[in-house]
């Protein structure tokens, strides 16, 4: 079979499962692909399919997958006591459904052990061709007919130099691109050598001695080197080359760790010239997979073998790159050997940055007909002045990247003291530290390339503006209306856009105020001995609790009480590193209420001083926000999320205190705190951004005006503008 570096397809994935609906097992083979190379992607996955069902798999490939089967099914059955009662009660009424014989874990482990021995290739790949004829045998008499052949395309797709064109399809050209993928000629897989190690135990030998991986002291504050707080279970450290390690001994997950390494910069990093730079290379090494002179294929088997699942992802301020391992077979060191290799031999492909820049531009040109994305898209314009780094890059910042100026993007963001490592599993300190000094402290401090330590800093758009209400049109079937309502907030530590410090102002205000009733009073339960008021989280805790209340008043009045929306939210965007921070409220709707829905939020939205929260509201709030802490606490997931800027020196406010005192901090909050987050909430007219999307049968006139309108300015021809809309918008927070 013949490799592409640049495939026709997005995703191919075949599925085999029992479903319950059909009454019957269902085999389904979902092909995902850009409109203009369906026909190859067609063509592709049913020649690899016709070639799986003639050659079958191999001897090395049956033995690792079957190896991973039972890694995985070992893991679920020593996992047996974290299932929640819901996951279980959900398996057992599947089984039920379906026919299945009702097994815990365990059991259903120790029933695959006794079968895994017992299964030959012969078998596997007479199983194969039975379930895969359908579709390798298409055409022929003897083949079984498929139940379907399902297409979803779009009605209009994006030509270079054509603009906007109707897309095309018939029944005929899909069965004649499936007959033609089955006509090439196939040949068998060949075996491929899979690595059980990406550095051989000489070369980290070598790199010990050459770079001499040691700990330092924590902090310029102190001498030690090892910071450990009983109550958490929280150990510090930092390497020589400057990286910073949090990691905790959690053993709520048996034999399971993951770790997550966070670069400050992200996004907001990306300069005017090479704006998409940071996104669109974070996917290219991606998209890439290889590492050293392992070929992807080789990086995925290997993680296959050792049950490593890793993503890699860019924020407007963080590039993250995460590892869910199990401990069993040195999973955690393998997880390791991969961040290292990604750190110090990334390989950067011309194929790789090709397929990210087309993806985005996918994105872009797609996301006109999203209603909620094109809606999302025009407030936050607005709202952050065009600022292109909280949105999709447009065709025009695409066209200006190259595959240095990405690699130099994220490349330059990779250094010691801008990273942060947080580990948490089921390990030991000897396993975990050994791991550390091995991996990281191999890993060098600093590159070649000049890092840039400034990027412009992110502005709201200067108010009043003729922006600050907008409304998107799309002609659509269903009649059907959003509406998004946004404005300033501060970001977590209290800092805001215009460079005020509000918790040095609450603090010089708590001070000053003398007698009278203080609701910050000092508490010294749990070893705290400042008050919520003086305490780093501030913002963080009464900015949840607010968010807590504002979102059930709208639930109550908008919904329930006034009957105009089928689903209303308010959700806050509050940054680390960014000094700024919005608010967004999310309505649902019809084209007749949406306007009156947008009216009673905002009305809700300023009506907490004459409306006055009550003890009941902030009671419920706590409650809430406490019982979900408390649930979550149990996963390794959640550790890593409160772990994390822990050492960062981009967010100097964060401290253990900030994890330790937590669950005080949430009891402690009175209505006043409250009141103090709301006024640094920007609810007037004049700070206040709204956009209302409405789509239906509009005239044409109804529909062509917004077009228009964007198509005065430079950064978006020819297109509605659009963005990443609401995951920009309403990234939850950590």
């Amino acid at each position: 079979m013949k490799t592409s570096s640049n495939p026709p397809f997005t995703s191919v994935e075949l599925d085999h499962s029992d479903s319950g609906r059909e009454g019957c097992t269902v085999t389904t083979l979902t092909i995902t692909a850009e409109p203009k190379n369906w026909k190859s992607a067609i063509r592709v996955a049913v020649h690899e399919v016709r070639r799986l069902k003639e050659f079958g798999v191999t001897q090395g490939e049956l033995t690792r997958y079957l190896d991973a089967l039972l890694k995985d099914s070992e893991h679920l059955a020593a996992m047996i006591d974290n299932v929640s009662s819901v996951d279980n009660l959900d398996f057992i009424m599947e089984s039920d459904a379906l026919g299945h014989k009702v097994m815990d874990q365990r059991q259903g482990h120790e029933s695959l052990l006794a079968v895994a021995g017992t299964v030959t290739l012969d078998e596997v790949n007479s199983v194969g061709a039975k379930v895969l004829e359908f579709i390798a045998d298409f055409g022929k008499p003897t083949a079984p007919l498929p139940a379907a052949i399902v297409a979803c395309v779009p009605k209009k797709v994006h030509i270079e130099g054509a603009g906007e064109t109707e897309f095309k399809i018939s029944s005929t050209e899909i069965t004649d691109a499936i007959k033609a993928g089955l006509d090439e000629p196939i040949e068998p897989e060949p075996e491929l050598e899979v690595p059980k190690e990406l550095i051989q135990s000489s070369k980290l030998e070598e790199l010990k001695e050459q770079r001499k991986p040691a700990f330092i002291p924590v902090s310029p504050e102190t001498d030690a080197t090892k910071l450990h707080d009983e109550e958490t279970g929280i150990t510090r450290r930092r390497l020589a080359n400057g990286i910073p390690v949090n990691y905790k001994i959690s053993k709520t997950e048996t034999q399971s760790g993951v770790m997550r390494l966070i670069v400050g910069g992200g996004r907001a990093a990306e300069s005017s010239e090479s704006r998409g730079s940071v996104i669109v290379g974070v996917r290219t090494l991606s998209e890439g997979g290889r590492v050293g002179n392992f070929s992807r294929e080789q990086v995925e088997l290997f993680c296959v073998n050792h049950l490593i699942n890793c993503s890699l992802e860019s924020t407007e301020e963080f590039i993250s790159m995460e590892f869910r391992f199990t401990l069993r077979d040195n999973g955690m060191r393998a997880a390791f050997q991969l961040l290292h290799m990604v750190l110090e031999h990334s390989v950067w492909l011309d194929d790789a940055f090709d397929r990210a820049r087309q993806l985005y531009l996918s994105y872009y040109r797609s996301i006109p007909k999203s209603l909620e994305r094109s809606t999302a898209h025009k407030l936050m314009v607005a709202m952050l002045d065009g600022d292109e780094r909280f949105i999709e890059p447009t065709p025009k910042s695409l066209e200006n990247l190259t595959l240095q100026s990405v690699k130099d993007a994220v490349m330059n963001q990779f250094v010691g003291d801008n990273m942060e490592v947080c580990i948490v599993g089921d390990f030991t300190e000897e396993e975990i530290e050994s791991c550390i000094l091995d991996y990281l402290g191999t890993a060098q401090a600093t590159r070649n390339c000049k890092r840039e330590q400034e990027f412009n800093p992110p502005l709201f758009r200067s108010s009043p503006s003729v922006m600050q209400f907008q409304e998107v049109f799309l002609k659509d079937t269903d009649e059907r209306a959003c509406a998004y309502i946004a404005g300033p907030a501060p970001n977590r530590w209290g800092f805001t856009v215009d460079g005020k410090d509000l918790l040095e102002s609450i603090n010089s205000a708590s001070t000053i105020k003398d007698g009278g009733e203080k609701s910050d009073a000092p508490h010294t339960e749990g070893g705290l001995q400042r008050s919520l008021r003086g305490h780093p989280l501030f913002f963080g805790i009464t900015m949840g609790l607010l968010s807590e209340i504002i979102n059930s008043r709208l639930f109550t009045t908008v919904r329930d009480s006034l009957g105009l929306t089928y689903d209303v939210s308010f959700e806050l965007n509050l940054f680390d590193r960014l000094k700024l921070g919005w608010y967004v409220i999310s309505v649902t709707s019809t084209p007749s209420k949406v306007h009156k829905a947008v009216d009673a939020c905002k009305n809700v939205l300023r009506g907490l001083h004459s409306n006055k929260i009550t003890d009941r509201e902030l009671d419920r709030a706590k409650r809430t926000l406490l019982m979900r802490h408390e649930a979550e606490i149990k996963s390794n997931a959640y550790w890593l999320g409160l772990l994390a800027h822990l050492q960062a020196s981009s967010v100097p406010r964060k401290d253990i205190s900030c994890i330790k005192d937590l669950p005080f901090l949430y009891e402690a909050a009175t209505i006043e705190d409250i009141y103090l987050a709301y006024e640094q909430l920007k609810v007037d007219e004049n700070s206040l951004y709204a956009c209302i999307g409405i789509a239906g049968a509009q005239s044409a006139e109804d529909i062509t005006a917004p077009l228009e309108e964007e198509e005065s300015g430079d950064a978006y021809p020819g297109v509605i503008p659009v963005g990443r809309g609401l995951s920009t918008m309403t990234r939850p927070t950590t």
